[in-house]
């Protein structure tokens, strides 16, 4: 499958002019890799009109370890008033983000990992209504916000335990303004739990993220925050070799829980980002976590995607089977 150029500039558009809301003052650039210097270019192109300055860098070292870089390189930001991370990979939590959005710079995350040809520029879940996203993730914030804990289960068998004392929750809907100026392409409440107090079983059925839809759901166990246990069959074994390649024990620690509210996406393994946009969904986020508001540093960060949660608040169920049972979410 080709990408749509068409189609890609019909999604530059909405990230230029709705999600980062470029302004003729902004001085713009565009991080992105030689793979998607397709996308880059049409973000560019729209963004020229509209701001003081546009410029694209072309990362050399790419794939997974792409935030090392950006680790290493914390200042890299300093001359831009606005930033957009347009990698294969989430360049949110890495130090030289941190850095940029305490300065109070723009900053979108914009991964555009996708595994079936497609340019995500062109994905429909693009065009989900940010008032709508941000109105149905301060409901659930709400509710979690006081909470000590998450219990969440699925119909696959997922039976996991995570802690979130003292750690509040955040939401991304693309709209840099409602993020306080950063976000994420992923439309998601997000919460960075306690990093050694996740317990329990996670069956993976919705997505392992980067690499895509599993073959075959995939018993994950935590112990302590960490990874200790994934199943031994074709795709848990493709699922720790991949992990693996981060090259850094602490990619097995989870950081991050995640409620997907996208519903014009579909987890269907083709976008990493959309696939835990999804709503019905849940993630677990491993590794890297500290622009969420975690403490956990790493290689990178990736996330796993379970189906039809339920989800526990203090023993408060917020989600059934999929399908948030809030009573003022039921509006939106």
């Amino acid at each position: 499958m080709h990408k749509n150029k068409e189609n890609m500039l019909r999604g530059a558009k909405i990230i230029v002019d709705t999600w980062v809301k470029i302004r003729r003052w902004d001085k713009l650039i565009i991080v992105t890799s030689i793979e998607h210097k397709d996308e880059a270019e049409a973000i560019d192109a729209y963004a020229k009109i509209k701001a003081k300055s546009s410029q694209i860098l072309v990362v050399e070292d790419g794939g997974q370890h792409v935030g090392v870089f950006f680790d290493r390189n914390e200042n890299i930001f300093e001359p831009y008033t606005a930033i957009i991370a347009a990698t294969d990979y989430s360049l949110v939590t890495t130090r030289a983000a941190k850095k940029a959005i305490q300065s109070r710079k723009k900053f979108l995350s914009l991964p555009l990992s996708t595994n079936d040809g497609r340019s995500m520029l062109e994905y429909d879940f693009l065009m989900m209504d940010p008032r709508r996203s941000r109105n149905r993730a301060q409901i659930i914030m709400k509710y979690i916000k006081e909470a000590a804990e998450i219990h969440v289960t699925t119909p696959a068998g997922t039976d996991l335990y995570c802690k979130k004392v003292n750690r509040k929750p955040g939401f991304f809907n693309g709209v840099l303004k409602d993020g306080r100026g950063y976000s994420s392409a992923s439309i998601e409440v997000y919460i960075p739990i306690e990093e050694t107090k996740t317990n329990g079983i996670m069956v993976v059925d919705g997505s392992f993220g980067y690499i895509g839809r599993p073959e075959q759901p995939t018993k994950i166990i935590f112990k302590d925050g960490k990874i200790v246990d994934i199943e031994n069959h074709m795709a848990g074994i493709r699922l720790k070799e991949y992990i693996d390649g981060y090259k850094d024990e602490r990619i097995y620690i989870g950081g991050e829980f995640g409620i997907g509210l996208n519903s014009m996406s579909q987890c269907l393994g083709n976008c990493y980002i959309e696939d835990e946009s999804t709503y019905g969904t849940f993630h677990i986020g491993l590794g890297r976590n500290i622009a969420l508001g975690g403490m956990q540093n790493a290689n990178g960060h990736f996330d796993l995607v379970a189906l039809e949660p339920s989800i526990y608040v203090d023993n408060r169920c917020i989600m059934k089977d999929g399908v948030v049972t809030i009573p003022e979410f039921l509006h939106y």
